[in-house]
């Protein structure tokens, strides 16, 4: 080997060595923000709210970034399966990280993705999920359902983030 393969390969394995150095240096653990508990309460209850003032009796859910309850209120009189529909339609949000009523459009407009629906039973593609975001960063997610129709559902979501976020 001549001197210049040899200082090329010194130099190749000093940056693999500090390359090695740059990963061991790399945080472990990452931070991942989520919904307050308070204001998880408080979408449920202002969501709630504004489906009751037009009639509506719904259940409305707030989980955090891993689709884990925070917050859910059920209206009396409204149907015991809306608990369940508005938990899995804010799990939904979360974990795909878009509105329901947007993933509904998509898997009905391109029917090649259906099997997502069946991905994971907790998941609903019904409208009324919506991310829940400050700074632009997902911290949870809201469900409603209740209404009669998602574009209702997701009127008293949108309205209770308008006023507490």
């Amino acid at each position: 080997m001549n001197i210049k393969h040899t200082a090329l390969a010194a130099a190749l394995t000093l940056t693999g060595l500090m390359s090695t150095n740059a990963f061991a240096a790399e945080n472990k653990t990452v931070n991942v923000a989520n919904i307050a508990s308070q204001t998880a309460f408080k979408l449920a209850m202002e969501s709630v709210h504004q489906c009751h003032s037009q009639g509506y009796r719904v259940s409305t859910t707030v989980v955090d970034t891993a689709g884990r309850v925070v917050a859910q209120l059920r209206a009396d009189n409204a149907g015991t399966h809306t608990l369940e529909s508005s938990r899995k339609k804010a799990f939904t949000a979360v974990s795909m990280k878009q509105p329901t009523a947007n993933l509904m459009k998509t898997i009905s407009e391109k029917p090649i993705l259906q099997p997502l629906k069946d991905m994971d039973d907790n998941l609903l593609l019904l409208a009324g999920g919506i991310p829940l975001k400050v700074n632009n960063q997902i911290i949870g997610a809201i469900g409603v359902g209740g209404a009669p129709g998602g574009h209702l559902d997701v009127a008293c979501a949108e309205a209770a983030i308008k006023k507490v976020l």
